[in-house]
C-alpha cells in the first residue's frame, strides 16, 4: 500500500507519518526535500502509485487578523479542488479531506451532528465549506471513496495551542474566576484521530461522507483546570465569581486592554459539544482514549 500525505509536516501529519511507518508514504508539501515532492511535482503518474491521498494541507485560522479572505481560499478551497480533481481522473481509491467542524458552525446549540444545515460565520469555515461542496458535488466516482473529516480541537503531545496557554496561567496559580459558567466542550486526542484516520483506509465498508471526529465524552473548562493542577500535584483554585461581576468586567475589557474581553469570555465559557456517533457506528470499536486520557497526556508533555 502507499499513501500521499499533504501537510505532512504539520502536527496532525508528522503524527500520522509515524503513526503508518509500517506504510509506503509519500510526503507532499510547498518546499519538499529528500524522498517527498512539491505540489507543482505531481502528477497522475503519481496519484495512479497511490492507493490513499490524505489531503491535510489548509490554512488555520488567523487569531492575529493579518491574512486576507483571498489567502484562505486559495489554500483551504483552490487547492484541494486541483487536488480532487487530479484524484478523481486517476487510480487512486481513498481521498480524505481535512475539513473542520467550523466548516458547519461557529457556535452549537445542543450537540453539532452531520445534520446541521452548514453556517460558518468566519472566512475559515467558509474556505472549508466551500471545498466541502465541491467534494459533494463530484457524483458517480466508480470504486472510489471519498471522506470529508470534521474535527474539533485537535490536542496531543507537541501541539503548543490553547490548551498549552491554559496550562501556563493554572501552573501559575493564578484563580480561575469563571467557575460560575457551566459549559461542555468536545476535544479529539491526536491518538483518537490517526487511529480513526487508519479505520477509514483499512475498512472499505465504512461509506463515503461528512464525518464529524471527536473523543466520546464532553469536558467542561473547570475540568480542564482541574485536570491541569492535577498534574502538577496542586489544588485548583477555581472562584464562582458572579456571573454578571464577570460580563461587567469583559465589557470594560472591550475599551481598554484588559486580559478579559467579551469575545475572550465567550470562547472560555461557550459550549460545543459534537457527536461522533455516525463514525462509530461504522467503526464498531471503542476509541483508544478518552477525553480525560487524552487530555492528561497532552498535559503530560507540557512539563518537558
Amino acid at each position: 500500500m502507499k499513501i500521499a500525505i499533504t501537510g505532512f509536516t504539520g502536527f496532525v501529519g508528522q503524527n500520522l507519518a509515524r503513526y503508518l511507518s509500517d506504510i509506503d508514504v509519500l510526503g507532499i508539501s510547498r518546499k519538499a526535500k529528500g524522498i517527498n515532492i512539491t505540489y507543482s511535482e505531481l502528477s497522475r503518474n503519481i496519484f495512479n502509485e497511490q492507493k490513499v491521498f490524505i489531503h491535510l494541507a489548509g490554512k488555520a485560522h488567523d487569531f492575529k487578523k493579518t491574512s486576507d479572505d483571498a489567502a484562505y481560499f486559495e489554500v483551504n478551497t483552490n487547492l484541494t479542488k486541483r487536488l480532487f480533481d487530479q484524484f478523481s481522473e486517476s487510480d487512486c481509491e481513498v481521498f480524505i479531506y481535512m475539513s473542520s467542524v467550523k466548516a458547519a458552525a461557529d457556535s452549537v446549540e445542543g450537540v453539532l451532528t452531520e445534520d446541521v444545515i452548514p453556517n460558518p460565520i468566519t472566512v475559515y469555515g467558509k474556505s472549508k465549506l466551500a471545498a466541502e461542496e465541491y467534494i459533494l458535488s463530484r457524483k458517480n466516482l466508480k470504486d472510489k471513496r471519498v471522506y470529508i473529516l470534521r474535527p474539533c480541537m485537535i490536542h496531543g503531545p507537541g501541539n503548543k495551542g490553547n490548551l498549552n496557554l491554559l496550562y501556563n496561567l493554572v501552573s501559575k496559580r493564578i484563580p480561575w474566576i469563571l467557575g460560575a459558567f457551566q459549559n461542555k466542550r468536545s476535544y479529539c486526542s491526536i491518538d483518537n484521530l490517526l487511529f480513526i484516520i487508519n479505520e477509514l483506509i483499512e475498512k472499505n465498508t465504512i461509506p463515503s461522507g461528512v464525518y464529524n471526529v471527536a473523543d466520546d465524552d464532553y469536558l467542561s473548562t473547570n475540568e480542564i483546570i482541574s485536570l491541569i493542577s492535577n498534574s502538577n500535584n496542586q489544588k485548583p483554585i477555581i472562584f464562582n465569581l458572579s456571573p454578571f461581576i464577570v460580563k461587567f468586567i469583559a465589557k470594560i475589557g472591550d475599551i481598554i486592554p484588559l486580559p478579559l474581553n467579551s469575545e475572550r469570555l465567550k470562547k472560555l465559557t461557550e459550549s460545543y459539544m459534537v457527536s461522533n456517533e455516525k463514525l462509530k457506528k461504522y467503526i464498531a470499536k471503542e476509541l483508544p482514549l478518552t477525553s480525560k486520557q487524552g487530555i492528561t497526556k497532552t498535559l503530560s508533555s507540557f512539563k518537558t
